[in-house]
């Protein structure tokens, strides 16, 4: 197969990682895996095939031992992974090829791990969601015991398929506790065909005449999904907090993603 170059996203952020911790003196490795990028945003045309490669290190002093393989995936209410191996009833999971199920990366090493997306040419306009699963392979504890090593990584692939954005409408607004702070919270729609996130800044005035400029999470939008995502107030200082918002607040301005804006003219109440 032919080494892709590599292709990265500029603005977006997050890492879909989940970790599952096992304890006891009889885990020699551990799961000691890095890899690059930890996500993958992209477009590729009906009839083609899309190449990429993602690098894995590890970072441990002995060889590494890894499994790999596709999953489903959805995001929880606090915007958190959720991996699912059963076939979803629109995955494009069937267009995928890995090069290897099975890799051993030596101790410190790094690997090349090639994947690719054979696009059928009737496929119409959708966005292409799945995950590579990096797991330890399970491990000899004495010469008889087989158990599995305490990580997963998931890397994440969004491959927009012909002409295809994201729609988004704020359809409410609120107060809630977020990381022990009460923010304001818009719920915002997206009816398009491809996920995104909120970039910017809006201006908010609260009860007590104090001006903030607040800034979207960057949670991802999916399609046709409702999401939460919080605006959170920007001090002086980056260093220190913004004083807490006395509400209600009022808030106007436009958040963007990528040409289009969403104009804001709203006031949030307790």
């Amino acid at each position: 197969m032919r080494t892709a170059v590599l292709r990265r996203a500029s603005t977006f952020a997050a890492l879909a990682l989940a970790l599952s911790s096992i304890a006891g003196p009889s885990f020699a490795q551990g799961f000691s895996a890095l890899v690059s990028p930890p996500r993958f945003e992209d477009t590729a045309k009906p009839g083609t095939t899309y190449r990429n490669v993602v690098e894995i290190s590890n970072i441990s002093n002995a060889v590494g031992h890894y499994t790999l393989k596709t999953a489903d995936w959805h995001l929880d209410a606090q915007g958190a992974a959720v991996f699912d191996d059963a076939l979803a009833a629109d995955s494009c999971r069937p267009w995928v090829g890995l090069e290897a199920a099975q890799i051993e990366i030596a101790p410190n090493g790094k690997r090349r791990y090639r994947f690719e997306v054979v696009v059928p040419e009737q496929a119409a306009p959708t966005e292409c969601r799945f995950a590579i699963l990096l797991e330890g392979a399970p491990e000899m504890v004495g010469d008889q015991l087989t158990v599995p090593v305490s990580g997963r990584i998931g890397i994440i692939v969004y491959l927009g398929i012909g002409e295809v954005a994201a729609q988004l409408q704020h359809v409410a607004s609120q107060v809630r506790e977020v990381d022990g702070r009460r923010l304001p919270v818009l719920d915002i729609r997206n009816t398009g065909k491809a996920h995104t996130r909120l970039e910017g800044l809006v201006d908010g005035v609260d009860a007590s005449g104090r001006k903030f400029a607040l800034a979207p999470s960057s949670l991802p939008i999916l399609p046709g999904e409702t999401r939460s995502i919080a605006l959170v107030p920007e001090g002086d200082d980056p260093a220190t907090p913004a004083p807490p918002i006395v509400y209600p607040l009022s808030l106007k301005g436009a958040l963007e993603w990528g040409r289009q804006r969403l104009e804001l003219d709203v006031r949030i109440d307790k």
